[in-house]
């Protein structure tokens, strides 16, 4: 198959194997059209074309002359047969018009053939498929066929329905279902929106169900859902990025069958005309899902999960620069990683914040005081209230928190001293042996107390969020009581509201949480990173107090304008 005109270079073209097509895009990109030019460069004697749209098929009333294998099409030469043209307004109607008359001939052959042939058996038609797939996908429900109408029922109820009391989906199952069986043998099957009034339990499976019932015939789906792109086992991907009317010619992309990135992320990125940030969290009930897309608006956000999944997705979609155009960043929480560890990530272009997790992010000094200001309370007074509480917390949990922060460092420390070439065993079973002199775990404990009993002497606030992993600190503070509300969930929300109404408070806190990234908006750039590739561990060393609003290191595309966009 030849692909239609690629702006600046030669068409591409898909193996005669190819059995499964997926047109990705973002909104207005032309996926439309490319499929519409796919279809005018088929023929009879080829392939040919027979389309699907369930939207069309349930709600457009339109008479237009068919294309000559539609289910219109073979709607109107069988009710010339008849003499007549029954009242069937939509596709979808048609469709029924078409199971019923086939099932009433089935029927006359079967008579017919009795009298001559008493051993004759029934044969199947396409509504006894219609039936069975129907009920694989809705158990309990059930297809009747009654006075030559089609009627319904669910479960054990003696009260049949017509199609008119369906919802939209199982409309859509009945439609794509009984479609399929009409499409000629061989065809070019083009899908509209395959997602479409289907729920996306149900998406997969039905599709994957639809295909068997046609190994002949090729699929070619244009989609925005991209979880159902990715569904597609073994299909050719193709990225619509743009059309050009003038050349009548798009700008696609083929997408690489074995990359190490997985089709469901290229989706995820495709989909977007923006730039990707890659987060941990679950992107439902997550704080990083809710909270980052009001914070960093020129991107769009992905949830992944793990921090492990944020680096890997990051670094294999930048590795991959000459598939795409697009930027890709990630977001991790800092936890207790050290300097070294931080700067690396940062120069991998993974941001990594200046607190320990996302909680401590909503408690920054500038974000207490413009919710404070927010609900008309005294901000300085609710923040230093906030501070006391938070820095009596950690100096209760002080001895707890150095002992977590050792245990981190000497794993981190045991990954890089072990990981090394031994001839025997006896070299690694001495190697062992020295490395809890080397490492020293009570050294790096006693130096992390210092440092904490520092921070708190004096009084430094930001370093504490940096190093405090303590998911109880936001109740624990009273800050959400402080501002007038009720619970830590009433804190959360009113951040999130704050933003979405994009007041001066927003201001305040988008200001707050981009320049814990490192993002300087009062300069025109931030400083490029030079990191070495495989870092070693450094010994704990007492840290210098650090201010909020400081500057720091940031990958070197990552800055910020006096227009307050991310670049």
């Amino acid at each position: 198959m030849i692909l239609p005109s690629l702006i600046g270079g030669e068409p591409l073209q898909l193996s005669d194997s190819c059995r499964r097509l997926v047109i990705v895009g973002a909104n207005g990109a032309g996926k439309t059209r490319f499929a519409d030019a796919i279809a005018s460069t088929s023929t009879d004697s080829d392939q040919p074309v027979y389309r699907l749209s369930a939207l069309k098929a349930l709600y457009d009333t339109r008479h237009f002359k068919p294309e000559p294998h539609s289910i219109d099409s073979l709607f109107e030469r069988t009710a010339s047969t008849l003499g007549r043209q029954p009242e069937a307004g939509t596709q979808l109607e048609r469709l029924l018009g078409l199971l019923l008359h086939d099932e009433m001939v089935n029927l006359f052959k079967y008579k017919a053939n009795l009298a001559t042939n008493p051993q004759s058996r029934l044969a199947s038609t396409p509504l006894d498929k219609v039936t069975e797939v129907w009920e694989e996908v809705f158990p309990g429900n059930r297809i009747l066929i009654e006075s030559g109408r089609m009627l319904f029922a669910r479960g054990s109820d003696d009260d049949p329905y017509s199609s008119i009391r369906l919802s939209d989906g199982e409309r859509a199952v009945i439609y794509y279902v009984g479609a399929i069986l009409y499409a000629p043998k061989g065809a070019r099957v083009i899908v509209e929106a395959p997602e479409m009034f289907l729920h996306p339990t149900l998406m997969q499976g039905l599709w994957n169900r639809i295909e068997l019932l046609r190994p002949d015939c090729m699929f070619i789906y244009v989609t925005h859902d991209l979880e159902f792109a990715s569904s597609r086992q073994e299909a050719s991907v193709i990225w619509v990025q743009h059309y050009d009317a003038a050349l009548s010619a798009w700008a696609y992309t083929l997408l690489p069958p074995d990359s190490q990135l997985g089709e469901d992320m290229y989706a995820a990125i495709i989909g977007s005309r923006k730039p990707v940030l890659f987060i941990e969290g679950d992107g439902v009930n997550s704080i990083d899902a809710h909270l980052y897309p009001l914070v960093f608006k020129d991107f769009s956000v992905k949830s992944l999960g793990s921090c492990n999944k944020v680096i890997e997705a990051t670094r294999t979609f930048n590795d991959l620069t000459g598939f795409h155009h697009l930027d890709s960043m990630g977001i991790v929480d800092r936890d207790r990683r050290d300097a070294k560890e931080v700067e690396y990530l940062r120069g991998k272009r993974i941001m990594v914040p200046e607190v320990a997790e996302i909680e401590n992010i909503l408690m920054l000094e500038e974000v207490v005081r413009a919710v404070a200001a927010y609900r008309h309370k005294d901000e300085t007074k609710v923040f230093e209230k906030v501070k006391a509480t938070v820095m009596q917390q950690f100096r209760h949990d002080l001895r707890q928190q150095a002992l977590l922060h050792t245990r981190h460092r000497v794993k981190r420390l045991m990954e890089y001293r072990v990981d090394g070439r031994f001839a025997n065993i006896s070299q690694l079973e001495e190697h062992l042996s020295k490395l809890t002199v080397e490492i020293n775990p009570m050294g790096l404990y006693e130096q992390f107390c210092r440092d904490f009993r520092h921070y708190l002497a004096i009084g430094s606030y930001a370093d504490i969020l940096r190093v405090y992993n303590q998911k109880s600190m936001l109740p624990g503070s009273n800050v959400a009581g402080l501002c007038g509300l009720k619970n830590k969930d009433e804190y959360i929300r009113v951040i999130l509201n704050m933003l979405r109404e994009n007041g001066r408070g927003a201001k305040r806190i988008i200001r707050a949480i981009r320049n814990c990234f490192g993002i300087d908006f009062e300069t025109e750039a931030a400083p490029a990173v030079t990191i070495d590739e495989t870092p070693a561990p450094q010994p704990v060393k007492p840290a210098k107090h650090t201010r909020v609003n400081k500057p720091h290191h940031t990958p070197d595309n990552l800055r910020s304008n006096k227009h307050k966009r991310i670049r």
